[in-house]
């Protein structure tokens, strides 16, 4: 992961992209709960596709990953349901734009594979 970015930004930056994060994973995941109701097999393993890659953009968790499934399935739903192909535009552009910059400082990718520093102290005597 961590040659995917270069830093995980930190101070206004990271708040921005922790807010693209909270507020496209939790629509991309209401969005897909709500067509959970009955239909075709197909849409709803993408439903439930998309509900687990938007609760890891949510969570910050192997955000290329779970960006790249939010902008694929947001282009699939445009094409295939014409109820409101914008919509899921727009939830695809914000998923391929933080596949592509990252999940920012306060995420579980930045905890697990950010930049680690070591203190290295000198011994007294």
């Amino acid at each position: 992961m961590r040659r995917l970015f270069s830093t995980f930004a930190h101070g206004s930056p990271g708040v921005g992209l922790l807010v693209l994060r909270l507020v496209g994973g939790t629509a991309f995941v209401v969005r897909a709960v709500a067509t959970l109701n009955g239909g075709p097999s197909i849409a709803m393993a993408v439903a439930l596709l998309a509900i687990v890659a938007g609760l890891f953009l949510l969570a910050g968790l192997w955000t290329p990953i779970a960006g790249s499934l939010v902008a694929a399935i947001g282009i699939w739903v445009a094409f295939v349901h014409a109820d409101d192909p914008l919509a899921s535009l727009l939830l695809a552009t914000i998923g391929a734009g933080l596949a592509l910059v990252g999940p920012g400082a306060w995420s579980i990718d930045a905890r697990l594979f950010g930049w680690k520093r070591i203190d290295v102290r000198e011994r007294t005597k």
